[in-house]
């Protein structure tokens, strides 16, 4: 299967920015709903943001409520990438970053693994102080 590829990850500074970005070669790209899901050491894979198609030209993106206001999760279909603009990072946010790519249309399964079949190997990110 396609794995999308992510990139960016790092050493990011407490407050400060950081972007990711993850390519994803699969078919029909602009019709895959994508998102970035993380997970910390000992702790559980959790959902940070996605974006899909509703429209032509017409994307969601949903977030979760913890990172609301400080990430932005975007999309270039002409280049197969999605990126994660993360803005004032925290040392807790401190984790492994994995891009996923899916069909799926209901938006509990978009919130959650169940809805992608592609998955990338993850890119880690640390904060420093």
């Amino acid at each position: 299967q396609v794995q999308p590829v992510e990139s960016g990850g790092g050493l990011a500074q407490a407050g400060g920015p950081l972007r990711l970005s993850c390519v994803a070669s699969v078919g029909a790209f602009s019709m895959y709903s994508m998102a970035w899901f993380r997970q910390a050491p000992g702790k559980e894979r959790e959902f940070v943001a996605r974006i899909t198609r509703v429209a032509l030209g017409t994307y969601y993106a949903g977030y979760a409520d913890s990172v609301k206001g400080r990430i932005t999760i975007s999309r270039h279909n002409a280049e197969n990438t999605v990126y994660l603009q993360m803005n004032s990072q925290r040392h807790e946010e401190a984790a492994g970053y994995y891009c996923a790519a899916g069909l799926a249309r209901d938006a509990g399964l978009l919130q959650g693994a169940g809805g992608y079949t592609y998955w990338g190997q993850g890119t880690q990110v640390t904060v420093s102080s």
